[in-house]
């Protein structure tokens, strides 16, 4: 059985040969990744490009070495000041010359995938959410979301007109294993608006999103950092089955007791018990055999978890290391 295969019976609800390791990226042991993220390339190109980059709507990224490398809005320079002169700055590129299928043949070899090892999931954007706040940092999104509902969903439906569009002429030619939804609506302790907002602001357009996925009965997985354990119940009505890191700040416990296999609990990890120089191999990986041994019973759980810090350094490259070890040691042998 492929780590493929394994990581695809714990989505459809069945207990896996063995606990899967959820990677954002590449096993630091060489094994094969149970799911890898593909999307058409110029959605992303600007955060994989070396240095300062602009996204395509025009926001500036700027890569942090402590999260290895990846990039965030350049703090205090938004290009939105004012929600309701969104349409005069907010403009989304022309792509209808793109020949998808020819681009989704070279972004699968450049991804250099083994299909029968590795799920692939079909990646758009980092959420509406997200986005708005790229836009206008996150204090005057928040006011825009308070102050002005109606030109906040107006902006979100823009916003989804032009990702859709997207997905609708791709989709087929990737020929994804599961379909992601991405947004960062919560801190590690509390959302950072109600359910009530969600549902009237984003919701909506995620469902949207969504429905060409439920159409060709594609799995959907949740990126949601943060305590958002709130929205949980909101994301099963577009199809979620899976969500990830899963961070500990959520009642882990209570959720896989709630939902059981029907949604797959990706993580159980943080990342800051094994901050700082002197933690041991022997703390890190009785940290990972913890994890699967409260949260994996039963089936529902995949390990998602690393330790973030400059792709140089070579105790971020050992500490990594180690989890993938764990994982792969005490993970393997879990359900025989």
């Amino acid at each position: 059985m492929t780590e493929k295969q394994n990581y695809m019976m714990l989505l459809s609800g069945q207990q896996p040969e063995w606990v899967p390791q959820y990677t954002m990226g590449p096993s630091p042991i060489g094994i094969p990744s149970a799911i890898r993220g593909i999307a058409p390339s110029f959605l992303f190109s600007h955060l994989h490009a070396p240095g300062v980059t602009k996204d395509h709507w025009g926001v500036t990224n700027v890569p942090v070495p402590e999260a290895g490398g990846s990039k965030i809005p350049e703090p205090n320079n938004f290009i939105l000041r004012d929600i309701r002169k969104w349409r005069d700055v907010i403009k989304a590129p022309d792509y209808s010359h793109v020949d998808y299928e020819v681009l989704a043949k070279k972004d699968i070899e450049n991804a250099d995938v083994n299909r029968e090892d590795t799920a692939i999931s079909y990646l758009l954007f980092v959420g509406f959410f997200q986005q708005l706040a790229a836009f206008m940092g996150f204090t005057e999104a928040l006011c825009a979301m308070y102050e002005e509902p109606e030109e906040v969903k107006a902006l979100v439906e823009y916003m989804c007109d032009f990702y859709l569009d997207i997905t609708v002429k791709s989709i087929d030619y990737y020929k994804p294993d599961v379909f992601n939804v991405t947004d960062d609506t919560a801190t590690w302790q509390n959302p950072f608006f109600s359910i009530e907002m969600y549902r009237d602001l984003f919701k909506p357009s995620v469902m949207r999103l969504a429905k060409p996925a439920l159409d060709r009965g594609l799995p959907v997985e949740m990126h949601n950092c943060g305590r958002c354990e709130d929205f949980i119940d909101d994301w099963l009505d577009f199809g979620v089955v899976s969500w990830n890191p899963a961070q500990t700040s959520n009642d882990l416990l209570a959720i896989k007791k709630k939902y059981g296999n029907k949604l797959v609990i990706n993580g159980g990890w943080n990342t800051a018990v094994v901050a700082g120089d002197n933690v041991t191999e022997e703390t890190v990986k009785e940290l990972v055999y913890k994890a699967i041994d409260t949260y994996a019973p039963g089936g529902g759980y995949a390990f998602c978890g690393s330790f973030l810090g400059p792709l140089d350094d070579e105790n971020t490259k050992l500490k990594n290391r180690w989890i993938a070890e764990a994982v792969n040691t005490h993970g393997r042998t879990f359900y025989k």
